[in-house]
């Protein structure tokens, strides 16, 4: 059995470990997104695939027998197409998909649908820390009255593209305490983040509601109907399973 891990999460890594630990012959695999990235501890390609077209050969060239999805909860079009590929094929497939966040007392959470939703609920002259990516930057431009900083892993080439922001750049793991202070040196009262759950970034959302400060949550969109685990003890014993 040769198995393809689709990576880039924390848990990718722990599951990557988990298999080299059991003799698994597996493949793992980054987007790319990120220079420098964390080591795996199997081999790892980096990189797309070219599409469907690509990623199918792949599959052959690989002889892959099982592919275990531990993308980012948000990478909803990774995870189709590569459930629907590998239910043509015929070949085992399973998504670790961790639980969603859930507000507790204390905090503050607006939800909202997409970055484009988070423009309705931020008032002008807020100085907001947006924990989205860069992708969807541009999204945010409506929020022109507004004081902007987006944290990014690694230096960009190009100048933050809109007029009333910056990069911050910081890689991860944040602590609670470096959370508290960034928010209270940035005097930023509204935070802006994608519900990906787990706790490697939950950190945030600690000094957020340690600080009274405001969460625009955006909400998953719906999951598709796909075999899903939500932890990776399950997601390693999917693999003993095969």
């Amino acid at each position: 059995m040769t198995l393809l891990l689709l990576a880039g999460t924390g848990e990718a890594r722990q599951i990557a470990w988990g298999l080299a630990a059991r003799g698994v012959d597996a493949i793992a695999s980054l987007a790319g997104e990120t220079k420098s990235p964390e080591t795996y501890a199997i081999f790892t390609r980096i990189g797309g695939f070219g599409g469907r077209e690509g990623f199918e050969h792949f599959l052959e060239c690989e002889n892959i027998s099982a592919i275990l999805d531990a993308t980012h909860p948000f990478a909803m079009q990774i995870s189709l197409r590569t459930a629907e590929v590998a239910g043509q094929r015929g070949i085992p497939y399973c998504r670790l998909l961790r639980p969603a966040w859930q507000a507790e007392p204390g905090d503050d959470w607006t939800h909202v649908i997409g970055e484009t939703g988070v423009v309705g609920v931020i008032p002008a002259g807020a100085r907001v820390f947006l924990a989205t990516g860069r992708k969807t930057l541009r999204c945010f431009a409506p929020l022109s009255d507004c004081d902007l900083t987006l944290r990014v892993v690694d230096p960009q080439p190009e100048p933050f593209p809109l007029p009333n922001g910056r990069y911050l750049v910081a890689r991860p793991p944040f602590t609670l305490e470096s959370e508290i202070t960034l928010f209270q040196d940035l005097d930023i009262d509204w935070l802006v983040t994608k519900n990906a759950g787990g706790e490697a970034s939950y950190a945030k959302l600690l000094a957020a509601r340690k600080l009274g400060i405001k969460v625009a949550m955006i909400d998953r969109p719906p999951q598709p109907n796909m075999p899903s685990v939500a932890t990776v003890d399950a997601a390693l014993a999917w693999v003993d399973g095969l």
